[in-house]
């Protein structure tokens, strides 16, 4: 993630936050959340076909929908899930 947008990462951890929130208290369900980020995957995937993009910026519009995935995949978050911190479980596609 390029320093350069700050305010995206705090955006992206609200979402994470929230998500984790509404799978906690039942409002969605870890299934509703993978469904609605592989929608999101494929609606990007079509999109990548009809426009040419480099590799890093296919990554940076993917980036998001695997953060908030992962929201809706983890049992618990750890003290590791910092933006950085899952950023780096992302990478290593964890």
């Amino acid at each position: 993630m390029n320093t350069a947008n700050p305010q995206l990462e705090g955006l992206y951890l609200a979402l994470f936050a929230l998500i984790r929130q509404m799978v906690a208290k039942g409002m969605l369900s870890e299934e509703d959340v993978g469904a609605a980020m592989n929608d999101a995957r494929q609606r990007a995937e079509r999109d990548f076909e009809s426009s040419p993009m480099s590799d890093a910026n296919r990554k940076a519009v993917l980036f998001p929908i695997e953060l908030l995935a992962l929201a809706g995949a983890i049992e618990k978050p750890d003290d590791d899930d910092t933006f950085r911190g899952m950023a780096r479980r992302i990478a290593r596609g964890s």
